[in-house]
């Protein structure tokens, strides 16, 4: 089987491509990636002599390389990793998220409609769903549940997944979406929570905590993601909504907490700075229709969270590289 896996050399879609080709050895992957700040060759250097493997770096808003592509390598199956996903980044430019995670969607499932695609995958957010309250700790999003979005990034991926269930309706394209909750783990390029906070820490430098650190979200091992992405391909039904977390939420100033104790810094490192604007309270997903089809996530947050501080404490060089662009 050929799959197409777009933004394959950023963060979950490099991932995604490492545990295919363990668990999937007769699979055979092309990567697309635009090699933006946040995808980098060097995250996916050792696969580049792999025979299974090959890259282009392409955008997926550019129709006509994205038809040349299609037509030469046929794939049977896309998984749509590539977005722009750093809500900071989209109050200040919106219109390049739209234009991405909306227009390049589009793109990727008229190619899909034209060659034929056996099934399209559209990897999504729970940031569609909004917030929820911090002191209702027994309410948790389905995928039922209506949109509600705040930031320009997450109404961009809203946008994408309404129109992906377009095209299943009108055009009976194959698809299926996952909502995740927030990923952590190895190569995630250092803007996002996790990985911000150890480098920072691991050169004593101060740890910026937004408003008062009280927002809560459910961390997931980037892993345990990829499996649930496996899941769905293998068992998920065209035009179903899957959410994917771990309900395992974790006030994001005990997470900062929890990186200078493991690497054994002081919590002085910590400085408050002003929230963000429209910054979502609290995320809570439950699971349960993708637990049905036999998927869980396996990986407790302290055995995930000391792994990634391990893996960045070795590959500060990666962190380097991928800084400087």
């Amino acid at each position: 089987m050929t799959i197409l896996v777009t933004g394959g050399a950023g963060f979950i879609g490099a991932n995604f491509i490492f545990y295919y080709l363990r668990t999937h050895p007769d699979c055979r992957i092309i990567c697309v990636d635009c090699l933006t700040y946040a995808g980098n060759l060097s995250t996916i250097q050792t696969l580049l002599g792999n025979p299974q493997f090959r890259f282009y770096k392409v955008d997926i808003c550019d129709r006509a390389a994205i038809d040349v592509l299609f037509q030469e390598e046929r794939p049977e199956v896309v998984v749509n990793f590539a977005a722009e996903s750093h809500v900071d980044r989209s109050i200040k430019n919106p219109a390049l998220f739209l234009k991405t995670n909306i227009h390049g969607t589009a793109v990727l499932m008229d190619a899909c409609r034209k060659y034929g695609v056996k099934r399209y995958h559209q990897v999504s957010t729970d940031e569609v769903y909004g917030d929820l309250p911090l002191d209702r700790p027994d309410l948790a999003f389905t995928e039922q549940s209506p949109l509600r979005t705040s930031s320009p990034y997450s109404a961009s991926k809203a946008g994408a997944d309404l129109l992906v269930l377009a095209y299943h309706r009108t055009y009976r394209l194959a698809v299926t979406i996952s909502r995740c909750s927030n990923n952590y783990g190895p190569y995630q390029f250092p803007e996002k929570l996790i990985p911000l906070m150890i480098t920072r820490a691991l050169k004593d430098q101060l740890l910026p905590v937004y408003g008062d650190g009280c927002n809560v979200r459910d961390w997931i091992y980037v892993e345990d993601h990829c499996k649930a992405i496996d899941c769905i391909l293998q068992a998920g039904q065209p035009g179903e909504v899957y959410n994917v977390g771990s309900q395992n939420e974790i006030r994001n100033i005990d997470i900062v907490k929890r990186i200078c104790k493991e690497l054994g810094k002081p919590e002085s490192l910590i400085t408050y700075v002003p929230d963000r604007k429209g910054h979502d309270r609290r995320y809570a997903i439950h699971p349960s229709k993708l637990m049905h089809l036999g998927w869980k996530s396996v990986t407790p947050f302290h055995v995930g969270l000391q792994e990634t501080i391990r893996w960045y404490i070795k590959n500060m060089d990666w962190v380097k590289a991928v800084c400087k662009g």
